[in-house]
């Protein structure tokens, strides 16, 4: 039997804490949904974009809400070159101890984080009775097949259970180029 997910692409971004909003954005300051998201309750920011300083580059980056307990920025590995960021780790939500950080820029302050850089790894939010549906448990690693254009089997990716959680498996924007995932594309998974 398949077992088909829609896989989308999580481009660079940040999630910032209620203290980082108010240093980059001004006193009282908050986040204003743009935009919700396919997770439930989570949204793309109407603020400004964040300017991302590393040691060779800049990019800018959108917010994602709501606000957490602590700063963590999300790139791809070329987005990572492009800052001059070296050994960033490729790592679950959450998991920040030990990794990069840099200097965030906002249209009302800036902010220098020791760490809190990561490359997501690849992963399956599934809510409990789509993982019973599936056979999956929380955190276990599946792999993935898009059948695209030039077609790839995603390996080491995590399934991440939660009742907060819908279906969906999110990848980095270098992963959808190299997969041509485009458009609606949905993955196979493969135990």
């Amino acid at each position: 039997m398949e077992q088909k997910v829609l896989v989308e692409t999580s481009a660079r971004h940040i999630h910032l804490t209620a203290e980082a909003v108010e240093i980059l954005y001004g006193p009282g300051a908050q986040l204003t949904p743009k935009k919700m998201l396919s997770q439930p309750g989570q949204f793309a920011a109407a603020n400004d974009k964040i300017t991302l300083v590393g040691p060779r580059g800049t990019i800018a980056v959108s917010v994602l809400g709501p606000v957490r307990p602590a700063n963590q920025v999300e790139l791809s590995y070329t987005d990572a070159r492009t800052l001059g960021l070296k050994d960033v780790p490729v790592r679950e939500s959450g998991d920040l101890a030990g990794t990069p950080g840099l200097k965030m820029v906002g249209p009302a302050g800036e902010i220098e984080i020791d760490e809190g850089v990561i490359i997501a790894k690849r992963h399956i939010h599934f809510n409990p009775s789509e993982a019973e549906a599936f056979g999956v448990k929380d955190k276990q690693v599946v792999s993935v097949r898009l059948g695209t254009d030039r077609p790839v089997i995603f390996e080491d990716v995590v399934c991440r259970v939660s009742p907060n959680y819908a279906l969906a498996m999110h990848i980095d924007t270098d992963e959808c180029n190299a997969a041509g995932a485009f458009g609606t594309v949905y993955g196979e998974i493969i135990h």
